[in-house]
């Protein structure tokens, strides 16, 4: 357990009851976001298939912030530890390896939430280091991240590429959600080009987000990281995010 201040980190395992109220955070994903199809699928499940790799804040009665990670086994054929598919890759890799009983190799984070209320608080680097905690207490010795840099949807027609080399003059990346992850020790590996997929029809798209899609071609869309690409003749449009992979060396627990 990890107090301070008013604020409790524990392990899902550790408080089982509060495995229903991880969502009741206030959050502020786009919209278009949990229609990524993979995480329909399988993200609602994380907490409970897995909660000795889950840790939940809470500020007395209330959640305030939740972090989501999972095993897999990266050393079975057709597989690596940092894959091209990121976030939805290692989800599916997660939840096939528990069907099949394949052991783990590591883990990998998919996402540190906290409620809108508590953000500037250092609250980030707390849930950081209790995730690198859990996944260290079974028997892991790195925890991977397919970061979502938070600032880079101000920006969508700049490659990840070239968004990732920026440094303030701290030599610190300048992206916050990055900085964050380098200044607890994380290495910037590569970018997962193709880390979530959310497509759909237009209409739904017109739903999501409120933009018209009435012309074919790449759309910026806010909260997107890169431009929507939107086929008027077919009625689709699909957003492909790339990530950016981080590596977090972690400790043995302590005795």
């Amino acid at each position: 357990m990890n107090e301070i201040d008013s604020i409790v980190i524990t392990t899902l395992d550790e408080r089982p009851s509060l495995l229903s109220r991880i969502y009741e955070i206030a959050e502020t994903w786009p919209a278009f976001i949990p229609h990524d199809q993979v995480g329909e699928a399988l993200l609602g499940r994380v907490a409970q298939e897995f909660p000795r790799y889950c840790v939940v804040a809470t500020d007395g009665d209330r959640v305030v912030a939740r972090g989501l990670s999972v095993p897999f086994n990266a050393e079975l054929d057709g597989r690596e530890e940092m894959p091209d598919k990121g976030w939805d890759q290692v989800l599916v890799w997660a939840f096939r390896d528990q069907r099949h009983g394949h052991s783990p190799t590591t883990a990998s984070a998919l996402e540190i939430t906290v409620d809108t209320d508590y953000l500037g608080r250092g609250l980030s680097y707390r849930m950081l280091a209790a995730l690198r905690d859990a996944v260290g207490r079974q028997g892991h010795n790195v925890l991977l991240a397919p970061v979502r840099p938070t600032a880079k949807y101000r920006e969508p027609r700049v490659t990840m590429t070239d968004y990732i080399r920026r440094q303030g003059d701290d030599g610190f990346p300048t992206d916050p959600w990055l900085r964050v992850h380098v200044k607890a020790g994380g290495s910037i590996q590569k970018i997962a080009p193709a880390s979530m997929t959310v497509s759909g029809s237009l209409s739904q798209w017109r739903q999501w987000t409120g933009l018209p899609f009435t012309s074919s071609g790449d759309i910026d869309v806010p909260g997107a990281l890169v431009p929507v690409h939107c086929d008027t003749a077919h009625d689709q449009a699909v957003y492909v995010e790339p990530n950016v992979w981080i590596r977090h060396d972690v400790k043995p627990p302590t005795t």
